[in-house]
């Protein structure tokens, strides 16, 4: 079983896992006796569906993500540069 920091950014990902505060040694203590007396079905089911998440949302599709909207940004800049251009040009010509 997944014990995780609450400060950690994968426990806001990871719900699954059992999250503590790790100075709070009495949560922390609570989560360690949870894990160890978890039947075996629900630590499975918790970190198959953990696993699954990490298989899908993982380095190369934030990459892939980042590169997206970097040419999204990219596009908009554009289309807004024709835009004030026209602009321009339009109210040159009036």
């Amino acid at each position: 079983m997944l014990i995780l920091s609450q400060f950690t950014g994968a426990a806001r990902e990871l719900a699954e896992a059992l999250i503590v505060n790790p100075y709070d040694f009495e949560q922390s203590a609570a989560a360690l006796h949870l894990a160890l007396t978890m039947s075996p079905e629900e630590q499975r089911a918790r970190l198959r569906s953990m696993r699954n998440l990490v298989q899908e949302f993982n380095v190369f599709r934030w990459a892939g993500r980042m590169l997206l909207d970097a040419a999204r940004m990219r596009h908009r800049k554009r289309v807004l540069a024709r835009t004030r251009a026209a602009r321009r040009k339009a109210e040159a010509a009036a």
